[in-house]
């Protein structure tokens, strides 16, 4: 009982946060004292909740609300570290640590799922975009610190950590128990297709994986392909550099992305010719998973004309974070500037639309669990199913290609 109380009272002191947020960047034309009028409110709301709630509130716990409400309500990837958990953040971020896969943001207060890296265990869980973790060992994730959630994933190879999830097939609550592995970065992989179409699928972007791709792309095209697919479908690692460096593959010249924010001056990232590696017909894959590195690439091969999109609009996460200190010790990680497509366009906020939208279906074959409790048993295999998006982007290669030739 008492803990509903808590969160009833977490819950009401995001929803004044949020009202203040939403208020303050409505009020353009206010004066400089604006923040300060919204601040004094915001203390009176926190006062009258300490006088008047129906029993004595954990203030500490209603701050901490309030705090990763605000953040959550601006930045999705932010997160606030009392002056311990930053201690462990800044002890453990350099460490290479073994872990589950698990690329996460804050969506409605828990931590919802961007993607799971292939083969990773998260992956081989069923885990994917849009699933929610509610609870890690037993704490609930409700106003969890991204960055701290995080750090509770990683840990020594061969160890276990326990879940409750959420996930787009079973909305009920659901244990699991995962092993955290050594965490690789999936290779890139080729093949002609059957059209006479060279097909690269990129599930990572990680640093390096950039050249890969070229290496695949001049591979591919000594056999003569008359157009190109790259498939960045579940892509989320990398940072947005190595989107950059993968986007400039396939472009000799024109704006790739430009960096900006409210302190840190507009930089342009233009393309340089010397790397371009390939002038052939482009189509690109994406879907809900895609984000980072693969959503910069796909904007930029997008807006420049170079590529369609074929499949789901992207996550939306790109932008430059620093860990900005406070005065007991504590911590906020927030974005200090966002990377902007070649239209003017916040990839993290907008993320990117395909040209031509396909929805993915669902996996439902493949999937691994590990240590269910009361786990059914297995359902036969399904059968394998037609690859919509792959389907798609060729249909939508060959008629560019037509197009051209006419």
């Amino acid at each position: 009982m008492y803990r509903r109380l808590k969160i009833g009272i977490v819950v009401l002191s995001i929803g004044v946060v949020a009202l203040v947020v939403t208020g303050a960047a409505l009020d353009q034309s206010a004066s400089r004292e604006g923040p300060y009028r919204q601040l004094a409110v915001y203390t009176e709301v926190l006062s009258r909740i300490k006088s008047d709630y129906v029993e004595e509130p954990d203030m500490a716990s209603v701050t901490l609300g309030a705090l990763n409400g605000l953040l959550e309500s601006i930045d999705p990837f932010a997160s606030y570290l009392n002056p311990k958990q930053y201690k462990d953040y800044l002890k453990q971020k350099d460490t290479v640590q073994a872990g589950v896969g698990l690329i996460l943001s804050k969506k409605y207060g828990y931590l919802g799922v961007v993607a799971a890296m292939p083969g990773s265990p998260g992956a081989r869980a069923g885990l994917s975009t849009g699933d929610m973790v509610d609870a890690i060992n037993g704490a609930s994730t409700r106003d969890m610190p991204l960055a701290y959630a995080d750090l509770l994933l990683q840990g020594k190879a061969g160890s276990s950590v326990e879940m409750s999830v959420l996930t787009v097939r079973q909305p009920e609550p659901k244990k699991l128990t995962l092993t955290r592995a050594p965490l690789q970065y999936p290779a890139v992989t080729r093949r002609m297709l059957p059209e006479q179409f060279g097909y690269v699928k990129a599930e990572s972007l990680a640093a390096g994986r950039a050249g890969d791709v070229a290496r695949a792309v001049t591979e591919l095209q000594a056999q003569n392909p008359q157009g190109l697919i790259l498939d960045l479908r579940s892509c989320a690692t990398g940072a947005p550099q190595d989107g950059l460096a993968a986007a400039n593959l396939f472009l000799s010249k024109g704006l790739l992305a430009y960096l900006q924010g409210q302190r840190v001056p507009r930089k342009n990232f233009e393309a340089d010719p010397s790397k371009a590696v390939s002038r052939l017909p482009l189509i690109l894959i994406t879907n809900r998973g895609t984000a980072g590195a693969a959503e910069v690439a796909a904007a930029a091969l997008l807006d420049n004309k170079r590529a369609e999109v074929v499949g789901e609009r992207t996550y939306g996460d790109a932008a430059q974070r620093e860990a900005i200190t406070m005065e007991d010790g504590s911590a906020i990680l927030l974005s200090v500037a966002k990377y902007y497509s070649p239209a003017g366009k916040a990839i993290q906020d907008a993320g990117v639309t395909p040209t031509v939208a396909v929805v993915e279906m669902e996996p439902i074959a493949g999937v691994e669990e590990e240590a269910v409790p009361e786990r059914p048993e297995a359902p036969p295999p399904a059968k394998p199913t037609e690859d919509k998006l792959l389907k798609k982007a060729i249909e939508v290669l060959a008629e560019k290609i037509r197009k051209a030739a006419a």
